[in-house]
């Protein structure tokens, strides 16, 4: 049954009923659609806001699992540095001191990867710290092995090239010396025999008649001739390739020629008293890189265990150079 409105007529004092018009009608309905609707955000707004839709959730828990694999790649992260320390530890202390090659240094192997902007398409995301930073670290590690790499095949070169390191470094006595009675003065500061004041003596005084045969101690090629009356008199140096030098003077006769090779124990040239030298003596020295070390540990291919201890004690009685 229709309901029908009733509004009470106060000329005629009954109830009429209420025609309502069109455009009332429709103000009203318009009324009613608009409140429908504002209520309808407000409950979409408040859902929102208190409860996540299905997809949100989905969203947020994937989220919650990328965070976790982060973690457990930075955890896989510092277990691959601490191997990679490991393998570099031994690449500087163990493989590249066996060769005497130079340690790779530490700001090198740490250094980050270059670009100011390199991580900007990673900026603005919800966690976008955490995967730059692990972008970091992957780039760094990623560097670090880069090196290493190159490093071991630089130490595989070495290791090619150590049958003819072995033939090249200085090994033997520069001059017949079965006694070791012949050294003189040895590496260290001494007493210089002209201007009577400490000084540093960078080599090792062998005595030896005038005319006795001196000995190539490694395969190198002769690098200098000089003939002098002054200083180390006539000279020798042979290099003998990676980084090492030996120098041979005061000799009285050169028997070789710049740019010769020559092989361990070949005869370049004979002892005398040339130069600044105050008897026929060998003045030898030992150079790695140019900077003169001691030759006394460098005869190990002519010297046995206590042969090396008796050498070093009779060069320590000697408190005064030749040369």
């Amino acid at each position: 049954m229709q309901k029908h409105k009733y509004r009470f007529n106060p000329d005629s004092l009954s109830f009429v009923k209420d025609q309502a018009s069109f455009s009332k009608k429709f103000w009203t309905g318009l009324n009613y659609f608009l409140f429908s609707i504002v209520i309808s955000v407000a409950y979409y707004v408040v859902f929102s806001f208190f409860f996540d839709t299905p997809q949100e959730r989905g969203l947020r828990r994937e989220n919650q699992e990328l965070l976790v694999q982060l973690e457990v790649f930075n955890k896989k992260f510092d277990h691959i540095n601490t191997v990679l320390e490991d393998i570099q530890q031994r690449d500087d202390n163990i493989y590249r001191t066996i060769f005497e090659a130079e340690p790779i240094p530490s700001t090198y192997r740490q250094a980050g990867m270059g670009g100011v902007e390199r991580y900007t398409d990673l900026e603005g995301l919800s966690n976008s710290e955490i995967v730059i930073e692990t972008a970091k670290r992957l780039d760094k590690i990623s560097k670090q092995i880069y090196i290493q790499s190159k490093s071991f095949d630089e130490v595989i070169g070495l290791a090619k090239r150590k049958e003819e390191m072995i033939a090249c470094v200085p090994a033997i006595q520069p001059i017949s010396n079965k006694d070791l009675k012949r050294v003189a003065s040895p590496f260290g500061v001494r007493m210089h025999p002209f201007y009577k004041v400490l000084k540093m003596h960078t080599g090792m005084d062998f005595t030896a008649p005038s005319g006795t045969e001196i000995y190539s101690t490694g395969d190198g090629v002769v690098s200098t001739v000089v003939q002098s009356a002054r200083g180390y008199g006539n000279t020798v140096i042979v290099d003998h390739g990676f980084g090492y030098k030996t120098l041979y003077a005061h000799l009285s006769q050169i028997l070789v020629r710049s740019g010769q090779k020559v092989k361990r124990g070949e005869v370049i040239g004979l002892v005398g008293n040339t130069g600044m030298s105050m008897a026929p003596h060998l003045h030898y020295e030992v150079r790695k890189n140019d900077e003169p070390i001691n030759p006394i540990n460098f005869y190990f291919n002519d010297l046995t265990p206590e042969e090396y201890d008796k050498i070093i004690e009779l060069a320590a009685q000697s408190g005064q150079s030749l040369d």
